[in-house]
């Protein structure tokens, strides 16, 4: 059984993830920097000289890779479950936590990164997260065993009650985490 996070950038799947890895002594694999290492080239280059499809084309075979694997946290792209062949190879052997903030915060969190490119092209920042995360949020709880809300925990305080979800061993579909 393997630890998925899913959400959008900025809620803290990375950090969080790393915390858990330390924590419990297994593996964390990001999807993002494994694509990145297998292309040869950033995010934003694959996107400009290949285009989306192929990018999210790699993310589903890293995705399909990474889901034979067993007793690892998988920190993903914001974008997995875009594709719902990603969410249902990934179900089959993860506890799958949806880690998820307002649009103001992960605004304020990831406003001056540029490892990702535009999502929806010429709009506001704040526009895109918003039109983005409107699209994503049926599919983020589609996809999640739970839901953590980050907004008002630390990176700590989340690792936490990962740690506890899989301890307890409780990852079936229900929504009794949410």
């Amino acid at each position: 059984m393997n630890i998925v996070l899913i959400g959008y950038r900025g809620t803290g799947k990375s950090v969080v993830g790393k915390l858990v890895s330390e924590r419990l002594q297994i593996k964390c694999i990001a999807m993002d920097a494994r694509i990145v290492e297998e292309a040869g080239m950033s995010i934003p280059d694959i996107v400009e000289n290949h285009g989306w499809t192929t990018f999210r084309d790699m993310e589903s075979e890293v995705t399909r890779e990474l889901a034979k694997l067993d007793n690892i946290i998988i920190d993903t792209g914001g974008g997995v479950i875009e594709r719902p062949e990603n969410i249902d190879v990934l179900q089959a052997n993860s506890c799958i936590i949806w880690l998820k903030a307002s649009v103001g915060v992960i605004v304020s969190r990831i406003q001056g990164g540029i490892e990702r490119p535009s999502l929806t092209g010429e709009k506001s920042f704040t526009e895109e997260v918003t039109e983005v995360l409107e699209r994503r949020t049926p599919k983020y709880t589609s996809a999640a065993q739970y839901e953590i809300d980050t907004e008002q925990l630390t990176p700590e305080q989340v690792a936490d009650r990962i740690i506890k979800i899989w301890k307890k061993g409780d990852c079936t579909r229900s929504t009794q985490g949410r």
